[in-house]
């Protein structure tokens, strides 16, 4: 007989970009055929860039438990909410050393095959000019483009009225 598996499908950011010394959300999303389960497990590992060996980062089963021990040690905390499908965590204090691959991993029996989500980690010593600096200073600019146009229409509504004012006077002094 062949039996078909139900599949966990995992989503992660193909990277992310994070400034030395901040704390990052690595967020982990998935979705399962079946309801959330009391054996869900999360599991998330991180690879260095040098491609050493994986190194445990966090692990859940019916509650978070941080690593004993490893360079992650007292600066990984939860930030998932299981019911909405979230198993996301916290990486705080941020080093260059930070830098590789982590991997989230889910399983909600009897779904315990699936797709384990890969999120590249850049640590920077500070941001460089991205798609976001860029919308900000387009709405900005626009922002200060329409504020100019305003005024303008304002004033040439001033100028207008004064100048009608001013026939409407010589007007009734010419009667």
């Amino acid at each position: 007989a062949l039996w078909l598996a139900a599949a966990v499908e995992v989503h992660t950011a193909k990277e992310v970009v994070a400034v030395n010394g901040t704390n990052q959300r690595l967020k982990c999303t998935f979705s399962s055929s079946s309801p959330v389960s009391q054996q869900l497990s999360v599991s998330w590992n991180f690879q260095p860039e040098d491609l050493s060996a994986h190194e445990p980062v966090f692990y859940f089963l019916k509650e978070p438990y941080q690593p004993p021990s490893g360079r992650f040690k007292d600066r990984v905390t939860w930030d998932g909410n299981i019911e909405r499908h979230d198993v996301s965590i916290m990486v705080w204090n941020l080093k260059p050393s930070d830098n590789g691959t982590f991997t989230c991993q889910v399983t909600n029996w009897p779904d315990v095959y699936g797709t384990i989500g890969e999120v590249r980690l850049r640590v920077v010593q500070k941001v460089s000019f991205s798609e976001i600096h860029f919308l900000a200073v387009a709405i900005g600019s626009a922002s200060g483009l329409m504020i100019i146009v305003v005024i303008v229409v304002i004033i040439c509504r001033q100028h207008r009225r004064k100048a009608r004012d001013r026939r409407m006077e010589a007007a009734d002094t010419e009667r």
